[in-house]
């Protein structure tokens, strides 16, 4: 569940705690083209006042009319569907031959909303289960493989980090680049075992362990949700972290450093015995380019790849990159 999201939530506990009352929609289906993905939410007030999105606008205008006249999700949750046809599809703002189908939730003040929010924020995930018929609702644990699931009478929501990065070292790059990657549905994880830079951490909202890297990369069984950025400059450590994340599942193993510093990295990682389709799968110099130069800069390139290589998009091909023009300088300030 991304910030949007759970800021979704968060405001609508808000509302009824001041005594509104209000409805939180979930995308449940989708075919054709469709605004946001599959689990995006919106919450509407009694009065109209809405946080939150599942269209680019059309369609929460419609459900804004629709909660306001109490001729929706008045007692229990509904299922409603916009654009079955192109006409339709124009209608409601959606791409031409977009449909989406969204689950309406009534919330009272009993909602177990507040314990879900509470759990996302220990950076845990926690699974939903709501019954439509009745609109009882418990909580269970969640896995990373869990997935939405919508079969007319259940309504099986996970909520929480669906991603995993591990970050090696607790520099200033690391910093930002945690802030944001938990804004983008990551569970982060920073590993550092210098007492130097452990001592300084700051973000209390980031897990952050001593173990060393290639222990931790080991145990945390990575799979295709996970990532892992190498960014201490230090090869005893970022080499012991990638020798084991590139013979893992990870959909994403970068490392930061100049082209020249990769290039040795990547000798050095045949001494590993890893196999040449793995050292193939670095990703150094980290991120894309887009002239980044100050840490917040390299964190948005980083985080940029990582997205597009998630969503599957063919120009991430980084060796366009690979010139001399992305060359960090000795202090690797650049991505």
């Amino acid at each position: 569940m991304d910030s949007v999201d759970i800021e979704v939530l968060r405001t609508a506990i808000e509302w009824v705690d001041g005594e509104h009352t209000a409805t939180v929609g979930t995308i449940v289906k989708t075919w054709g083209s469709a605004p946001r993905p599959v689990g995006s939410m919106v919450a509407v007030r009694d009065d109209g006042l809405v946080s939150g999105s599942v269209s680019g606008g059309c369609v929460e205008d419609d459900l804004i009319e629709k909660v306001k006249a109490r001729a929706v999700a008045r007692d229990k949750p509904q299922l409603v569907t916009y654009g079955v046809t192109n006409e339709d599809a124009t209608r409601w703002g959606l791409p031409c031959g977009g449909t989406l189908q969204v689950v309406l939730e009534p919330i009272g003040k009993d909602t177990n909303f507040r314990d879900l929010l509470a759990i996302i924020g220990r950076q845990q995930l926690i699974a939903r289960r709501l019954e439509m018929d009745t609109g009882r609702s418990e909580l269970v644990p969640g896995k990373w493989s869990d997935a939405l699931e919508f079969d007319g009478k259940t309504l099986f929501s996970v909520h929480g980090p669906r991603w995993r990065l591990v970050l090696i070292g607790a520099g200033q790059l690391t910093r930002y680049l945690a802030e944001m990657a938990r804004m983008l549905d990551y569970h982060v994880l920073v590993v550092e075992p210098r007492e130097e830079y452990y001592a300084g951490w700051d973000l209390p909202d980031v897990e952050l362990t001593r173990a060393m890297p290639d222990d931790v990369i080991r145990e945390a069984n990575l799979d295709g949700h996970s990532a892992v950025v190498a960014l201490t400059h230090d090869p005893k450590l970022d080499d012991l972290a990638l020798m084991e994340a590139l013979k893992s599942a990870a959909f994403y193993v970068g490392a930061i450093g100049s082209k020249k510093n990769n290039d040795a990295r990547r000798k050095r990682l045949v001494e590993f015995d890893l196999a040449a389709a793995e050292i193939e799968r670095l990703r150094g110099p980290v991120g894309l380019y887009i002239g980044s130069k100050t840490p917040p800069e390299i964190a948005v390139a980083i985080l940029a790849e990582m997205t597009a290589v998630r969503h599957g998009v063919a120009n991430t091909d980084w060796a366009a990159k690979q010139t001399s023009r992305f060359d960090p300088s000795a202090c690797e300030v650049k991505a």
